[in-house]
């Protein structure tokens, strides 16, 4: 069965919404109203119990950050257990981490009735708590931006009034409150930091909406590693606060530990206030959690583990029924169950998945997927991910007996869907399989191109070269009918040059591969490429045939049969052996921008060798100029371009003068009627514009 191609969600998260949510998500019940629950086991080391607690987080952050900026995808844990181990342990995952976001949101909405009961004894909190489920649902449904700017509000409000009750209480601190530091013993310790683990899992809950976020690469593990700094500084100092100003009898077991704090530190006004912040904190996480578990449903109803109607998009291109089934759910549980009871049970099965987290990292990075790039890679591998795989247990068997057994419940849900659903409607596996194959087993060859396909959406990083390796290639430009095998042996001889192999030892490489199925043949246009022991840098060949280039070759499309194919255009790329992800990426680039409407008619229309690269360079990283006395450009005439400034990241890649294309050097005098070709990143680019305004 082929998997059909979905519609992508809109990306309108910036690096503020990131942190806002990751932010928002942690701070509320794990500030709010569990310390004092924690005090009930661990006594006066409560600041103590949430160092701990956020000790088995950090290797299943940097795995999530990786996977996250390899993969941005919707459904986060899911779609990562899903590509790495098969679909089986995706299920799990996703029904599971589903679960548990359902149940924290519940959790934090039912929190705030502790709070508003200290100014209305007679409310009942379970119908406000679903009003406010169902408004943020709604919300929801308006897309992800309209719900970030929320978080954004909801976060710095938030962090206004936690930066007043640390700055008030940290002088205040009575140090005998911390007398007996560990008495409770290590055992109770423990059990408590897995109690409060919980309160740092929204950190990673971002990676669920990872294919919402602009360049992700760079805005998901900076706005992580942001909300984690926060949560932890927040965390001890603000536990610190509580636990130095109200007496440990009072402090134990108390719902509104952050009120009673701000009442022993300003009086009724600081009541009043901190319970208005607990509020804002509780709205955040309930705001963020439902955001973050309603794509979940989306995610495994993609890949046939849900029905098909969970893909179903709102006019504001949102998932409209898994939004109402995770509101819907949530209700449910507020009107059924008691959630504050089951803390620890969403805490348990966390610490299970996200060490199973980890584990997907060695496994994917052991598969050696070339196409598997993540912008973002984990610092002391594989250390890192064994620790990660270990340290979670440890806590789940301090907490007892009933969290195990949830956990594995829910993992039975799991398997059993899996197994009477999802496996006759599934033909993918993970990239266990390529590690597999590596010892001579098993392959799964669509998660490489499905990783492809996620490169080409990505698009090019800052470093990768694309412009100037187009703007140095060789163009051969056919005025007629060519044989594919005509090409390959000039484009071969020119590439030989580069490398310590004869023309026709690359020759030979080009053709196999082609008759193997190595060569994309898309959009019209063919793409041989090779990877080349003793390569300097990455070098192309663009072949222009608008009479068309004759090619046979093995097709993918169709188990590899042969066939044959006039097309317009031929790229020849080679590039070093030592960075494969870097080859794909330029590949990718050539394949999505001749799938761009208006690439055939430039690239047919081109008069010259420089408007036939400038057609192969997006728009936004390339502009053609002609010097003239009639624009802002008439400034430069005369001049030699040592002597010009250009914004930084631009660069004078071509100049055409009297019919012929000229290589630009510093001593170069720019003359009127030139034509150049400018190449840069698009915001060097847009700067270049807007200096030279009317010239683009």
């Amino acid at each position: 069965m082929n998997q059909k191609r979905h519609k992508t969600l809109k990306k309108e998260l910036n690096l503020f919404h990131v942190y806002a949510i990751a932010t928002g998500t942690t701070l509320s019940a794990g500030f709010f109203l569990l310390p004092g629950l924690a005090a009930l086991e661990a006594g006066p080391a409560v600041p103590l119990v949430y160092l701990i607690a956020v000790i088995p987080l950090v290797p299943a952050m940097f795995s999530i950050i990786e996977l996250a900026t390899a993969m941005p995808r919707a459904g986060g844990v899911y779609y990562f257990l899903d590509r790495t181990m098969g679909p089986m342990v995706g299920t799990v995952g996703g029904f599971g981490t589903w679960s548990a976001l359902v149940l924290k949101v519940a959790f934090a909405l039912i929190g705030m009735g502790a709070y508003i009961k200290l100014f209305f004894p007679t409310v009942q909190i379970v119908p406000v708590a679903v009003i406010i489920a169902l408004v943020l649902g709604l919300l929801s449904l308006f897309g992800s931006k309209r719900t970030g700017k929320l978080q954004v509000i909801l976060v710095t409000v938030l962090l206004f009034c936690l930066l007043i009750f640390i700055g008030g209480g940290l002088p205040q601190i009575n140090i005998t409150h911390f007398d007996n530091f560990l008495s409770s013993g290590w055992s109770s310790i423990l059990s408590a930091s897995g109690l409060v683990y919980i309160s740092y899992v929204g950190l990673t809950n971002i990676a669920s909406l990872s294919e919402e976020v602009k360049n992700p690469e760079r805005n998901l593990p900076l706005g992580i590693f942001l909300a984690l700094g926060t949560a932890l500084i927040i965390y001890i100092l603000g536990t610190m606060v509580m636990t130095g100003v109200i007496p440990l009898e009072r402090f134990v077991g108390d719902l509104t530990p952050v009120a009673t704090a701000g009442e022993y530190l300003f009086g009724e006004v600081g009541l009043i206030f901190f319970s208005i912040a607990a509020l804002f904190a509780f709205i955040a996480v309930a705001n963020g959690g439902m955001l973050s578990a309603s794509r979940y449903p989306l995610a495994l109803s993609r890949d046939h583990l849900l029905p098909r109607y969970f893909l179903k998009m709102s006019k504001w291109n949102t998932p409209i029924f898994a939004i109402m089934v995770t509101v819907g759910t949530i209700v449910v549980i507020l009107l059924l169950l008691d959630p504050t009871g089951i803390a620890k049970l969403a805490s348990a099965f966390q610490l299970m998945v996200f060490a199973l987290i980890c584990l997907a990292v060695i496994i994917i990075r052991e598969s050696k997927i070339d196409a598997y790039d993540p912008g973002f890679k984990s610092p002391l591998y594989p250390w890192m991910q064994i620790s990660g795989v270990v340290l979670p247990f440890f806590l789940i068997v301090e907490m007892g007996l009933m969290p195990l057994l949830f956990s594995l419940g829910l993992m039975t849900v799991g398997i059993a869907w899996y197994w009477f659903y999802g496996k006759s409607r599934v033909v993918r596996t993970g990239a266990i399989y390529h590690l597999f194959e590596r010892i001579g087993r098993l392959r799964y060859d669509g998660l490489d191109t499905e990783l492809r396909g996620i490169l080409k959406e990505k698009g090019l990083r800052e470093a990768d070269p694309f412009d100037e390796i187009v703007t140095r290639s060789l163009v051969i430009d056919l005025k007629e009918k060519k044989e594919f095998e005509e090409i390959v042996k000039e484009a071969s001889e020119w590439i030989s040059q580069f490398v310590d192999k004869s023309s026709a030892e690359i020759e030979k490489q080009f053709l196999e591969g082609t008759r193997m199925g190595a060569t994309p043949v898309t959009h019209n246009i063919a793409l041989p490429h090779l990877r080349l022991n003793g390569l300097k840098q990455a070098e192309m060949v663009i072949v222009r045939g608008n009479e068309g280039i004759h090619i046979k070759f093995k097709n993918p499309l169709t188990d590899f049969e042969e066939d044959e194919q006039d097309v317009l255009a031929v790229y020849f790329l080679v590039s070093p052996q030592a960075d494969p992800t870097q080859h794909l990426r330029i590949l990718a680039q050539i394949a999505g921008r001749v799938e761009e409407e208006s690439f055939e008619s430039e690239w047919r229309e081109a008069k010259d060798e420089q408007e036939i690269k400038e057609a192969l360079i997006h728009e936004d990283r390339c502009l053609s100029i002609v010097i003239s006395m009639e624009t802002a450009t008439k400034v430069l005439i005369n001049k030699p371009l040592k002597e010009i400034r250009f914004p930084e990241g631009c660069l004078i890649a071509m100049l055409r003068r009297n019919g012929q294309t000229i290589i630009p050097k510093g001593s170069t005098v720019i003359l009127e009627g030139d034509r150049l070709t400018i190449i840069g990143d698009p915001k060097s680019m847009a700067e270049f514009k807007k200096d030279y305004e009317g010239v683009g």
